[in-house]
């Protein structure tokens, strides 16, 4: 099954309305406080999510520079890391690469009252594995052929599965990992396997296209997110998973805060504490 969001036209391509223009970027001061009426519906998600027991996996995967991490944190950055629960996979270790492809994430899927979310999850076979030879043509197609029925797997268990792809433009891209290599703040983020997977602009779509033919289903659809603008991506992405989610405001009770006990007698002791020197 095609993917509806894709059949329109190709993504790579500038000139089909998607890209806002590069004098077109959100205000800091409108994005702030978009995201903090965002991140209030996301406390009371997260509180209707516990009380009813859900479980709900989101996948982020896209280019290099799409800001996957970005958008994760503003997501998580006013909830539970208890219930908004992210996962980062490192290299798989040699027993990792023994065992069935997607063993290794299945324990990390939801139980009941979670919200799991993958930077990066089981699609990396079907992307930076393939197309920088982590993996065969012939294993590859084996995934592509497998995970659907996974997925099904389980959506029919009670897993509410979303899956995001951030597509970047070209330009766009360059910017950032240039920006990557002149910022000493976020040279952590320019890892070697990016600088090779930056020249296999192609290889990338390519691989993108054929993956979003196989595994696009009725169950657990791609939803592609243009990500030239930061901003607007982080609200969007929010926006788009509160739609796809039904949930209520959890009534409590009127919070008050209790009275301070007295001192009885307590007094500061004479310890020679070593602070913290105040520089700023």
């Amino acid at each position: 099954m095609k993917s509806l969001a894709y059949k329109t036209s190709a993504i790579d391509i500038d000139t089909n309305g998607r890209h806002q223009p590069k004098n077109n970027k959100l205000k800091r001061k409108e994005y702030e406080k978009e995201l903090a009426r965002l991140h209030v519906e996301l406390v009371k998600l997260q509180q209707w999510v516990v009380a009813k027991g859900l479980r709900v996996c989101i996948v982020f995967e896209g280019r290099d520079g799409a800001g996957k991490g970005g958008t994760i944190k503003a997501i998580t950055e006013r909830v539970s890391p208890r219930i908004f629960r992210v996962v980062a996979l490192p290299a798989p270790t040699e027993r990792e690469k023994s065992q069935m492809y997607l063993q290794r994430y299945v324990r990390y899927l939801p139980a009941a009252g979670e919200i799991v979310i993958f930077d990066r999850s089981w699609y990396n076979r079907a992307g930076v594995e393939r197309v920088m030879g982590f993996c065969t043509d012939q294993q590859a197609q084996k995934f592509l052929q497998a995970v659907p029925l996974v997925e099904k797997a389980m959506v029919d268990s009670g897993i509410q599965l979303l899956k995001y792809w951030l597509e970047i433009s070209p330009e766009e891209q360059t910017n950032r990992l240039e920006g990557r290599i002149n910022d000493g703040r976020k040279l952590w983020k320019l890892s070697p396997m990016d600088l090779k997977s930056y020249s296999r602009w192609y290889d990338y779509s390519k691989a993108r296209d054929e993956m979003f033919t196989a595994t696009d289903t009725y169950f657990a659809p791609w939803f592609v997110a243009n990500a030239d603008d930061k901003k607007r991506l982080r609200l969007n992405i929010i926006t788009h998973l509160l739609s796809q989610i039904r949930y209520e405001e959890v009534p409590r009770e009127k919070i008050k805060l209790p009275k301070r006990q007295k001192a009885n007698g307590y007094t500061q002791p004479d310890f020679p504490y070593k602070y913290v020197p105040e520089r700023f």
